[in-house]
C-alpha cells in the first residue's frame, strides 16, 4: 500500500482515536491553570511552570502520534524545557527569568501546532477534535500569559499601567479576559508592545472561535452524508 494512501492514514487515525485521548491534554492544561492561580510567585515557581509545559508537550506529542521532523523538534523542546525547569530553579536573575518565559511561550505555541496537526488527521469531527480544539483555545491564552510574564521580567518599566508587573496569576487573568473580549479594564498594558499583544490576542480569540465553529459545520455535513449513502 502507497506510504501516501488515504485509506491507511484513516487507519491510523481509528488506532490513534482507540488508544489515546486529548483528555490527558486537556487535564494538563487545566492543572497549569490551577497552579498558577494557587502556587506563589517564586523561582520554583516558574522552574515547575517549564516542567509542566514540557510535559503537556511530550503528552501531546504522544497523543497525536506525529513522526517526522514535528515529531524530532517537538521531541527536542521537550528536553530543552526539562533543561530550563533545571536552570531556572537554579538562578534568580530577571534576564534568565524573561529567558524562560519565551521558553514558555515556545513550548506551548509548539505543543498548539502538534495537537492541529492531530486533530487534523481525525478526518472528522468526534470528541477527540473537540478536546483538542478546546485544549488549543485555552493554551493560546496561556501563551500569551507567558509572553506578558516574559515582557514584565526583561522590561525594567511595570508591564501594568497600574504600576506593578503583576504575579503570575494576574497575567493568566488579564490573557484570558483579552482572549475572550471581556476587558474588565482593571488592568490594561502600559507599553506599546503590551497593548499590541493584547489587542492581538483579544482578536485571534476571536478569530479561532469563527474558524472553530466553521470547521466543526463544515465537516459534521459530508460525515453525515457519508453514513447516509
Amino acid at each position: 500500500m502507497p506510504p501516501g494512501d488515504d485509506s491507511s492514514d484513516r487507519g491510523r487515525a481509528r488506532r490513534l482515536r482507540a488508544s489515546r485521548s486529548y483528555g490527558f491534554v486537556l487535564v494538563l492544561v487545566l492543572v497549569t491553570f490551577v497552579f498558577i492561580t494557587a502556587a506563589p510567585a517564586a523561582d520554583w515557581t516558574r522552574g515547575v511552570l517549564v516542567l509542566l509545559q514540557a510535559i503537556t508537550l511530550a503528552v501531546a506529542l504522544w497523543t497525536s502520534g506525529l513522526t517526522g521532523r514535528v515529531d524530532a523538534v517537538a521531541a527536542l523542546l521537550v528536553v530543552v524545557g526539562v533543561a530550563g525547569a533545571v536552570a531556572q530553579l537554579a538562578t534568580d536573575s530577571s534576564a534568565a527569568t524573561g529567558v524562560i518565559g519565551l521558553l514558555d511561550v515556545l513550548l506551548v505555541g509548539v505543543t498548539s501546532v502538534v495537537i492541529v496537526l492531530g486533530v487534523r488527521d481525525q478526518y472528522e469531527v468526534n470528541v477527540q477534535s473537540v478536546l483538542g480544539a478546546l485544549c488549543i483555545y485555552l493554551l493560546i491564552g496561556l501563551l500569551f500569559a507567558f509572553a506578558y510574564g516574559a515582557i514584565a521580567a526583561i522590561d525594567s518599566e511595570p508591564f501594568f499601567a497600574q504600576g506593578t508587573d503583576g504575579t503570575p496569576a494576574l497575567r493568566l487573568y488579564y490573557s484570558i479576559t483579552s482572549l475572550s473580549t471581556v476587558g474588565y479594564g482593571d488592568y490594561t498594558a502600559a507599553s506599546d508592545l503590551g497593548r499590541m499583544l493584547a489587542v492581538s490576542e483579544a482578536l485571534l480569540g476571536q478569530v479561532y472561535l469563527v474558524t472553530v465553529v466553521a470547521l466543526v459545520v463544515s465537516r459534521l455535513r459530508p460525515g453525515r452524508t457519508e453514513r447516509a449513502g
